[in-house]
């Protein structure tokens, strides 16, 4: 029987992840899950694509706050979870225009200095609406600040059998799943379909395609050529590399989602 054992959001698109024992599932992704971001001055979204330095932040989910560190930095900042007001700022995610507005000019600068690099924190807007791309959406479906989709799910067994192909395992952290399961064949989420977790009815969409993100480690920031260079040996199709299922939901209802439930399979590819 496979298992959710693990469930994580990036409250900061591109920053660390925060690990949960539970979360609110919401049609444009997890509670709290890529709803900040940063963006260049041209407003174009910032990640450890750009900039490999991004995992040197740390985040602590408070009640309603985030609070984050970073190591060239006394004192951290705490940002409210869902700001109210701001400055209204158009922003970029690969081709979306979206509304963002930016909180407080004073946590921007906060992070230009630790990134070394002229930025701008900002928030999704309340009335914001990022649609996913129309080969899945029924209309109104939409996403946060992620690269498409509401949710990334992955499974543990596929992880370990890369693993066993690495010189140096790795973490599933590369790779920046929301849900990760466990309790099948490796690569069994490329055949899923629609799955329920609880009673929340999903969709698994289509693979997701892997960046250089993949070969930073999370804890250290250093680059190197794997697991990309391993992925593309069994992994590739049409100049891509494949990890994950980018997955929507499909119930028009919100539930949490804990650590331990089922993920049971009600169709496939």
């Amino acid at each position: 029987m496979a298992k959710l054992t693990h469930i994580f959001i990036y409250p900061i698109k591109g920053l660390p992840g925060i690990e949960l024992q539970e979360s609110l599932v919401l049609p444009m992704g997890l509670q709290f899950d890529r709803r900040f971001m940063l963006v260049d001055e041209g407003g174009n979204f910032i990640t450890q694509r750009q900039i490999n330095t991004l995992v040197s932040f740390q985040l602590q989910l408070m009640e309603d706050t985030l609070m984050i560190n970073h190591p060239t930095k006394s004192e951290a900042i705490v940002l409210p979870l869902s700001p109210q007001t701001g400055v209204s700022i158009e922003v970029k995610v690969w081709g979306d225009l979206v509304s963002a507005i930016e909180p407080n000019q004073d946590f921007s600068k906060w992070f230009s200095d630790c990134i070394q690099t002229p930025c701008k924190l900002v928030f999704m807007a309340e009335n914001s609406k990022r649609l996913i791309e129309q080969r899945f959406n029924r209309g109104e479906d939409t996403v946060s600040f992620a690269d498409g989709y509401p949710f990334l799910l992955a499974n543990s067994a596929s992880l370990s059998y890369l693993n066993a192909k690495l010189d140096e395992p790795i973490l599933m952290n590369r790779f920046r799943p929301n849900f990760v399961f466990d309790g099948t064949e490796p690569f069994e989420e490329d055949r899923v379909d629609e799955f329920y977790l609880g009673d929340l009815l999903f969709k698994a969409t289509r693979a997701c395609g892997r960046c250089k993100v993949i070969t930073i480690n999370q804890e250290s920031g250093e680059l190197g050529p794997e697991p990309l260079k391993t992925l593309q040996t069994f992994r590739s199709k049409q100049n891509h590399v494949y990890f994950g299922e980018n997955t929507m939901l499909l119930s028009s209802h919100t539930a949490k989602v804990v650590v331990g439930i089922e993920l049971k399979v009600i169709s496939y590819k």
